[in-house]
């Protein structure tokens, strides 16, 4: 496995050197700023991350707002007391996009996002405080108690609500594979915690965070 400074330097040379690079990478959000997220809006980062696994991303954009009021802005109250004849409505709402399993989903996750609350004080400071060299115990989290939020879903969800985080996209897993880290894409819970402790070694020789570090890998390929 090369050090960090010889990926960068890789990633540098494709990218038009280390000032070009550099202006690519942005840090996570400040944890004390992650906190201040209301959970509804925790729940609506995680329903649009659902929405978006395997559909067209722009089309969820666009009708965001229509989820939004079909969803009575992801209230975690309303949303974990849908009720039968609720879910058959919004089945049928042409303001969203109609899959019933991803809406039935809305409800379990806002249920996830209420027991975090009441362990943590809220979901955004559970999250927050997550240590990052442990990241592949919060997308475990996900996984176990949320719906529909294991894989990549978790892992965009993350990322776009602040979090450090890695994403295993092609190019990431490509590089992880380069350097001997897994042979194959990451599944099994000993290869996610391979690519934990890969990049544990990466942000120490660093000092840069998760996503700086995926961010490197994934421009030391694409």
């Amino acid at each position: 496995m090369r050090s960090f400074d010889a990926l960068f330097e890789i990633a540098a040379d494709r990218k038009g050197g280390v000032d070009a690079l550099s202006k690519l990478l942005q840090p996570p959000a400040n944890v004390e700023d992650i906190k201040q997220i209301s959970d509804d809006r925790w729940l609506s980062g995680m329903s649009k991350s659902v929405f978006q696994a395997g559909f067209n991303w722009k089309v969820v954009d666009k009708m965001w707002p229509g989820f939004e009021a079909a969803f009575h802005g992801f209230d975690l109250g309303r949303c974990a007391m849908l009720t039968d004849e609720d879910l058959a409505d919004l089945v049928s709402d042409k303001r969203i996009v109609r899959h019933g399993t991803k809406i039935r989903s809305v409800q379990a996750n806002a249920v996830f996002l209420i027991d975090l609350a009441n362990e943590h004080g809220s979901a955004a400071k559970a999250f927050a405080d997550w240590p990052s060299n442990d990241f592949v115990g919060l997308l475990a989290l996900l996984k176990k108690r949320g719906s529909r939020l294991g894989g990549m879903t978790g892992q965009y969800c993350l990322r776009f609500m602040g979090c450090d985080s890695f994403i295993l996209s092609r190019d990431v897993t490509a590089r992880l594979i380069a350097e001997g880290v897994v042979d194959k894409t990451p599944g099994s819970q000993k290869s996610m915690r391979a690519v934990q402790d890969a990049f544990n070694v990466w942000t120490s020789q660093s000092g840069r965070s998760l996503k700086e570090v995926s961010r490197v890998l994934a421009m030391s390929i694409g």
